[in-house]
């Protein structure tokens, strides 16, 4: 027995050594290449920052391996397009980042670049601390500065895009005609079917980039129906975009929080519709902890939306204010074959102040209800959200405090429970033929036309006038208690904070 356990052990600290060694060997064979756009020349190898290369199109022509690195340099400005494919592992990821000190190295796409840098066909790549220019001496539909793609691939797992500045992206302003964006992820193929799994977005400046911020182009057809899972789009920042802000589309369980959009430029063209943060042909998207500002869309601009071919969408503790649109906007088409319509959506917990302050002609008039049902949205959930509306700064402005009407049909099954609605002016709730609405519990402050058939509706609350009204009868000193502050980028913004609204909710009672 004795001699039976020592052979063991022996055989055990062999095989032991031997892991230890092919480990060594492994990590001895990651590399990490370095460019500098003035002191290298892609003579080098890359291999240390004296060897370094010169240009992106010298990069390019590396496939990345597990636990291998580019760097660039800090303070450098490198012309043209940086394309990255790697295969890295969940131990071991690629990593694309930057070097040395000063300023993010600048990657500054060609006059006609529809990107400027794109992210292939990769497995386990995180991407960092860069800045990313993509300006053109004329708008280019299509262009986007980071473009993040999957084609005849399969699954792209874990790839993580963090502290970018995306930045000046002259794409087009029309829609139809290709629009722009900051960031572009596109996901398909006939050949092999191809998502991504684990997509991360975090901790970007998108600034000035025409004509969204982020948007998907994936499967969105439900007769060919592969969403990617589990993106995750988080603590972003988002200035000075005219359009759309987070748009996934294809996806299935995405969470979208903590983001911030605002200032944004009222530069579309009067035949455009955006609104800040919302999904289109996705299922189970969660929404929260997110401040949608100022948005100036000719059509919708809206600080959030719920639309179409979705199942199971969540918008909660979020705030919305100074919107030219409401709060919300849940809706569906009418269209079926590609799509199952808007089903299961929830709104719950969130608070506007002053949205609804459109200064021109929409479509049809300056509408801007705080809260809109489109079309043939079924069993919707509107439940304890604070609606504060303003004085309008025109008498012009047709603000409902609810609006349901038609797009190919009516809203069925709609339960508005216990929400506040605060009106300065008189305002209405218009249902027209929508079918089977709940009002239950709301509490209607303000002058009202007609109000709802709501069995146990409130129409005053010491609290509210206490809390919020004579503190500021316009609602932001007041409701800023059930918020938290922060900085981003030298301005202050706010995010709900879930104890002290429910706490809220709570003490209305």
């Amino acid at each position: 027995m004795k001699m039976k356990f020592r052979k063991k052990g022996v055989f055990q600290y062999f095989i032991l050594l031997l892991s230890v060694l092919m480990f060594s060997c492994s990590r001895s064979t990651e590399k990490c290449y370095y460019v500098d756009a003035t002191n290298g020349n892609d003579a080098n190898d890359g291999l240390s920052a004296t060897r370094a290369w010169k240009s992106l199109e010298r990069a390019n022509q590396v496939t990345f391996r597990s636990g291998e690195r580019l760097l660039l340099k800090r303070g450098e400005v490198f012309g043209g397009e940086l394309e990255v494919t790697g295969k890295g592992t969940s131990a071991q990821p690629v990593v694309v980042d930057a070097y040395g000190e000063g300023d993010k190295p600048c990657i500054a796409g060609n006059d006609q670049s529809l990107y400027a840098m794109r992210i292939l066909n990769s497995d386990y790549v995180t991407v960092q601390n860069l800045e990313i220019v993509n300006t053109g001496s004329q708008p280019l539909p299509g262009r986007t500065g980071v473009k993040i793609e999957c084609h005849n691939y399969g699954v792209s797992h874990n790839i993580t895009v963090n502290n970018l500045t995306i930045r000046d992206v002259n794409g087009s302003l029309v829609k139809e005609l290709g629009g722009g964006s900051g960031i572009y992820i596109v996901n398909g193929g006939d050949s092999v079917v191809s998502r991504f799994d684990s997509l991360l977005i975090e901790n970007c400046h998108i600034l000035r980039c025409a004509r969204n911020a982020m948007i998907w182009n994936g499967y969105h057809d439900r007769r060919n129906w592969h969403p990617s899972k589990h993106t995750i789009v988080r603590n972003n920042l988002i200035e000075e975009v005219p359009g759309d802000g987070i748009v996934p589309i294809g996806c299935d369980s995405t969470l979208i929080e903590y983001n911030v959009m605002r200032d944004c430029p009222e530069i579309l063209p009067a035949t455009e519709a955006a609104a800040g943060i919302w999904p289109w042909s996705c299922d189970n998207t969660i929404i929260q902890f997110n401040e949608v500002s100022d948005h100036k869309a000719p059509w919708d601009a809206q600080g959030f939306d719920c639309d179409y071919n979705s199942t199971n969408t969540v918008i909660q503790y979020n705030y919305s204010h100074d919107n030219y649109g409401g709060m919300v906007l849940i809706c569906d088409s009418g269209e079926r074959g590609f799509s199952l319509g808007n089903q299961n959506s929830i709104v719950r917990y969130n608070i506007s102040i002053g949205d609804g302050v459109r200064p021109n002609e929409t479509r049809i008039g300056m509408f801007s209800p705080g809260i809109h049902l489109a079309g043939p949205v079924k069993n919707t959930l509107i439940e304890r959200n604070i609606v504060h509306l303003n004085v309008k700064p025109s008498a012009a402005i047709d603000r409902s405090m609810v609006v349901s009407d038609s797009w190919d049909g009516y809203a069925d099954s709609t339960f508005i429970k216990k929400n506040i609605f605060y009106t300065a002016e008189t305002s209405q709730f218009t249902m027209t033929e929508s079918t089977n609405n709940d009002f239950s519990g709301n509490w209607y402050l303000g002058t009202y036309t007609v109000l709802p058939s709501d069995k146990t509706l409130k129409t005053s609350s010491e609290l509210y006038q206490q809390k919020v009204l004579e503190i500021d009868k316009n609602g932001y000193q007041g409701l800023y208690t059930l918020m938290d502050e922060r900085q981003a980028d030298g301005k202050t913004c706010h995010f709900v904070n879930k104890k002290a609204i429910e706490e809220f909710f709570e003490m209305m009672e």
